[in-house]
């Protein structure tokens, strides 16, 4: 009887510790990936998908976007009114064209701000933000260790913070997740001074609103994007 009592108080002591042990920044991202990507399907990425995006006092622009990770190919297709721009990366081999023609003059090319830097912005753009939050696993990505609850558009939230090696990025993010789901509904970034402060009045936040299910990762289906110094609407990305 004694040994039953004994064995009974170990197992309280052991549930009630486990109960009160923290969420780490790591273990939260782990929690978020584990909703957004439940098979580890984000490496061996391959799709296309469309992209309409809306903003203010501006016509519509719809894109057409292939990441394929396991081959390194990457391109993008851009219609606005009648121009429409293609790049593609194929193992980093770079492929530039403006409506149907790749034989583009210079001085065309740098009145359209067409160049394969301009190429791979748009790859690493594109595949960060459709590949969070599995991107936060990245090399030269820092996961803050304190996970903060945040209340934002009055909402309450689990906030991950990241910052970044200076080769890979300088701003701070931030990633608010449902605390019942663990799903990605904001995330937002701000500027550094060149002290490495966080400037408040600068960056952007980012609300997510449904989910489009892509290549078995569910991905937000509309990004709302917003100044974080007052509010100031810019436009909205949806999946399509």
């Amino acid at each position: 009887m004694k040994s039953f009592f004994t064995s009974f108080i170990i197992v309280i002591l052991l549930f009630t510790s486990c109960k009160d042990v923290p969420l780490t920044g790591n273990m939260l991202l782990d929690k978020a990936i584990n909703y957004h990507d439940p098979n580890g399907n984000w490496n061996a990425f391959d799709a296309t998908f469309n992209v309409h995006m809306e903003t203010p006092n501006s016509s519509d622009r719809l894109s057409t976007i292939s990441i394929n990770l396991p081959e390194d190919v990457f391109s993008l297709t851009a219609t606005r009114d009648t121009i429409t721009t293609k790049y593609n990366l194929n193992k980093g081999e770079c492929t530039i064209g403006l409506n149907d023609s790749t034989n583009i003059a210079e001085a065309t090319a740098k009145a359209y701000n067409l160049s394969c830097d301009r190429a791979n912005m748009y790859k690493n753009y594109y595949t960060y933000l459709y590949g969070l939050p599995m991107k936060l696993k990245d090399p030269g990505t820092h996961i803050a260790k304190t996970v903060e609850t945040k209340t934002f558009k009055g909402k309450e939230y689990l906030v991950l913070k990241a910052t970044y090696d200076k080769d890979v990025g300088t701003d701070i993010w931030y990633f608010y997740f449902n605390p019942d789901t663990y799903a990605m509904e904001v995330y937002q970034f701000f500027k550094q001074d060149d002290n490495g402060n966080q400037k408040d009045d600068t960056g952007e936040y980012i609300v997510l609103t449904e989910e489009a299910m892509v290549n078995g990762i569910k991905m937000p289906k509309k990004r709302a994007w917003y100044y974080n110094k007052d509010d100031g609407y810019l436009g909205t990305d949806i999946l399509e």
